[in-house]
C-alpha cells in the first residue's frame, strides 16, 4: 500500500523522494531488514525511555492518545510514534509531546537513508528507524509506539523490552497480510508479546481469546485480560474501572463514541499494570478529559470546506473504514445530536469492504454521496452508491469530491434535510478534508 507521503518543506520532500526511490514500493513484513538497518545506526531502539507498545485493528491510535494524555498529565515528557499521518508526515513523530520540526525530520531521514543501501527497507521501516533514532537522542520519560500493521512482523516489533504491551479491538482488515480469519489476525497482533512484559487485552470471543492466551504463554508474557484481570463499565456520566488494585471512577472521555470508553479503559489497564512510571488516578482522569485524536468522530470547525455545507449542519469526520468501525459509528451517531437523519459522504480505498462498513450504518443514513479518495486507488463512487442502494439507503449519488458533495447538499438538489453530516471511509480522505478545511493536526 503506497503511503503517498508529501511535504510542503523542500528538504523533507527531497528525502521522501529518496525514500520512494529506495523502498520496494510495497508492504513487505518481517524484522530482518529493520534489524539490519537499526544495527547500522547503533541500535537506537535499545536506548529508549520506557516504551508502551499498542497493537489492534480499531482503537489502537486512540489508546495511544489516551496513554500520552495521561502520562503528560502526570508531568512526564512523552515521545510518540503513530501512523498513518493525516495532513503532514510530521504527525507521526512527536518528540517530548511536540510534532517533529521539518529541519530535524529532513536530517533524520537523510541520516537513515544514507546507511540504508542494499537492505531493501520499506517506507515504514525507514521511518520507524528515523523515529527511534530521534527518540534515542531527545530526552523524555516515556515512549508510546503504535504498531503499523499486524504485530508479529511489524517493524516496531524490534522493541525487545517494552514496559507493557496492549491489544485494542480486533476486526477484519489487511487480510492479504494478516490472514483471512479473526483467529489468524489475532495471532499476528499477539505477536508483540514479550517475555515478562504484561500483555493487556480487551474482551474477545472465546476462540480469539484462546489464541491470544496461547501466544502470550508461548512468549512468557503475563496476560492481563479484560473480565479476568480488569474490567470497566459506563455508568451514566462516568466510567467505572476495576482491577486487583482497586477501582477508579473516570470521566467520559473527550473523544466521542461508546467505544472510546473501552479504549480509555485499556490505556488505564496498561498504565496500572506497568511498574516503570507512577501515573496517579487523577492524571488518568485529566488525560481523558483533555485528549484529542483527530479524525476519530471529530466535529469540524468553521473553515473553507465546512462553510460549503448547508447552514446549521454539524459536520463530523471519521477515518473509519472497516466493519468494526461501521458498528462503532452506528452506536455513536445517535448520541451526537442526530434528529433529522444522517447524510454520509463516503470515500473508500479499493482494498476495503464497503458493504461491511455500511451495513450497520445504513439504517441511520437518509442520503449517501460517494466520492473518490484523492491520490489513492479507491472504489469508484458509482459502485459505492450502488452498494448504498442495495442496503436500502433511500437516496444515493456520487460527486467528484467532498466540496462538490457539500455544494450539492447546499443547493438542495432533492436531498433530504439532515442535521448531521458525516464524512468517513478512509483516513486518507480524512486527511484531505482536514487540509482543505485548514485544520491540520498540530
Amino acid at each position: 500500500m503506497p503511503d503517498h507521503a508529501r511535504s510542503s518543506d523542500a528538504a523533507v520532500q527531497a528525502q521522501l523522494d529518496r525514500l520512494w526511490a529506495l523502498s520496494p514500493g510495497a508492504d513487505v513484513l518481517g524484522l530482518e531488514r529493520i534489524t539490519r538497518l537499526l544495527a547500522r545506526l547503533d541500535d537506537p531502539h535499545l536506548q529508549l525511555p520506557p516504551v508502551f507498545h499498542v497493537a489492534g485493528t480499531n482503537g489502537k491510535g486512540s489508546t495511544c492518545a489516551f496513554l500520552r494524555a495521561a502520562l503528560e498529565a502526570a508531568g512526564y515528557r512523552v515521545h510518540s510514534y503513530t501512523s498513518p499521518h493525516l495532513v503532514r508526515f510530521n504527525e507521526r513523530i512527536r518528540l517530548s509531546g511536540t510534532l517533529i520540526d521539518d529541519a530535524t525530520l529532513a536530517d533524520l531521514l537523510a541520516e537513515v537513508l544514507d546507511v540504508a543501501g542494499g537492505i531493501g527497507a520499506s517506507f515504514f521501516e525507514v521511518t520507524t528507524a528515523a523515529a527511534f533514532l530521534a527518540f534515542s537522542r531527545t530526552p523524555a520519560d516515556a515512549c508510546v509506539v503504535e504498531v503499523g500493521l499486524g504485530g508479529r512482523l511489524d517493524a516496531t516489533n524490534v522493541l525487545a523490552a517494552p514496559v507493557v504491551c496492549g491489544i485494542a479491538a480486533l476486526g477484519m482488515d489487511h487480510e492479504a497480510f494478516l490472514g483471512d480469519t479473526l483467529t489468524k489476525i489475532a495471532a499476528e497482533k499477539a505477536g508483540i508479546a514479550k517475555p515478562g512484559v504484561p500483555l493487556v487485552t480487551m474482551s474477545y470471543p472465546d476462540e480469539i481469546a484462546a489464541v491470544i492466551a496461547d501466544r502470550a504463554a508461548a512468549a512468557g508474557a503475563p496476560l492481563i485480560a479484560q473480565q479476568r484481570a480488569w474490567n470497566e463499565r459506563a455508568n451514566g456520566a462516568v466510567i467505572e474501572y476495576l482491577d486487583a488494585e482497586g477501582s477508579l471512577t473516570l470521566p467520559l472521555p473527550a473523544l466521542f463514541g461508546a467505544h472510546q470508553a473501552g479504549n480509555l479503559a485499556l490505556a488505564t489497564a496498561m498504565l496500572r499494570h506497568q511498574r516503570a512510571l507512577v501515573v496517579p488516578a487523577d492524571a488518568i482522569a485529566r488525560g481523558a478529559q483533555n485528549v484529542f485524536w483527530p479524525a476519530r468522530l471529530q466535529r469540524l470547525s468553521a473553515g473553507p470546506l465546512v462553510d460549503l455545507a448547508p447552514r446549521g449542519t454539524a459536520v463530523w469526520l471519521d477515518g473509519g473504514h472497516n466493519a468494526s468501525a461501521g458498528q462503532a459509528l452506528a452506536q455513536a451517531i445517535p448520541h451526537i445530536g442526530l434528529e433529522d437523519g444522517l447524510t454520509l459522504i463516503l470515500g473508500m480505498l479499493a482494498n476495503k469492504d464497503p458493504r461491511g462498513f455500511l451495513e450497520p450504518l445504513a439504517p441511520l443514513v437518509d442520503c449517501l454521496i460517494a466520492v473518490p479518495v484523492p491520490g489513492h486507488a479507491y472504489h469508484a463512487p458509482e459502485d459505492l452508491a450502488s452498494v448504498a442502494g442495495s442496503l436500502g439507503i433511500r437516496m444515493y449519488t456520487a460527486a467528484p469530491d467532498v466540496a462538490a458533495a457539500m455544494r450539492q447538499l447546499t443547493a438542495k438538489a432533492g436531498h433530504p434535510r439532515s442535521d448531521i453530516l458525516l464524512i468517513a471511509g478512509s483516513l486518507y480522505l480524512a486527511g484531505d478534508v482536514l487540509r482543505r478545511n485548514d485544520e491540520a493536526p498540530s
